[in-house]
């Protein structure tokens, strides 16, 4: 067996683990298998030696020689350099580094991402979903002030809706996993899960959401950890996949801290 298959064994039994270790039918979720009823849609394992840029994107879509989320105040702006597939994995690197960026702003970080979505406002996305179960093998660094996401947001481009499957806000212990929607007076609302462990920098876990039309499950290395089943809260858009290492989101770095980086070693999509 090569190394990444040894890796990859052990991951597959530590879910199993996971999953047998006493759990409940009300704490656990079934991972799809290639069947009758599931199949699978999207899926890369990164296994050669450059992104795939026909599934994937390398920001946002409104991409104009990088991107960020000016709302959200965050230090970084993202670059197509910052992301790089090579030894079975993908890898996505934050550098403090002053960038002047296309929207005349310097960021003093420069980091990566990936998308299923559009090289420009107005190209079409690689790929959207409406429902499915969505799962990726995931090691985020151990510095502070990193924000690790794996996410969704609408093809419309406009949120909310937004899911966030798995969220690291500036430490390294406690997952966040958000759904946000719009009430009936058109006000934005927002519900978090949250799930808090040790050892996440130290290898890879897989974060999963199960999406479908009357219940949001999200699940860590195979457990549910947090449900949503209110129907106003539930999203019935096409959403495109989004993994990236945002900076300073809710806390700056660490002034010692210069480098980050958060690892990949697959994505899969499932939908029935």
């Amino acid at each position: 067996m090569t190394t990444r298959g040894a890796v990859i064994g052990v991951l597959m039994l530590l879910l199993a683990a996971c999953g047998a270790g006493g759990a409940t039918p009300e704490n656990t979720a079934s991972r799809p298998g290639e069947t009758a009823e599931w199949r699978l849609v999207l899926r890369d394992e990164f296994d050669g030696s450059r992104l795939d840029t026909g599934r994937w994107a390398t920001c946002y879509d409104w991409n104009e020689d990088g991107c960020t989320i000016a709302s959200n105040n965050e230090l970084e702006w993202y670059q197509p350099g910052q992301v790089a597939v090579g030894g079975g994995k993908l890898t996505l690197t934050a550098q403090r580094r002053d960038v002047r960026a296309s929207d005349g702003k310097v960021y003093p970080w420069v980091s990566g991402m990936i998308s299923t979505g559009r090289d420009d406002w107005y190209a079409e996305p690689r790929h959207t979903f409406t429902y499915g179960y969505f799962e990726a093998a995931i090691r985020i660094p151990p510095q502070g002030g990193m924000a690790p996401e794996f996410w969704m947001m609408p093809a419309s481009r406009y949120t909310p809706p937004e899911i966030d499957i798995m969220e690291f806000l500036g430490n390294t212990r406690r997952v966040s996993m958000f759904v946000h929607w719009l009430n009936d007076e058109g006000e934005e609302r927002k519900q978090r899960g949250t799930y808090t462990a040790d050892g996440f920098p130290d290898g890879y876990h897989v974060f999963a959401l199960l999406w479908e039309k009357d219940k949001l499950v999200w699940l860590v290395d195979g457990v549910e950890r947090f449900r949503v089943t209110e129907p106003e809260r539930i999203p019935h858009v096409p959403m495109e996949v989004i993994i990236n290492l945002a900076v300073g989101l809710p806390y700056t770095p660490h002034p010692d801290t210069d480098l980050a980086r958060m690892y990949v070693d697959w994505v899969r999509v499932w939908q029935r």
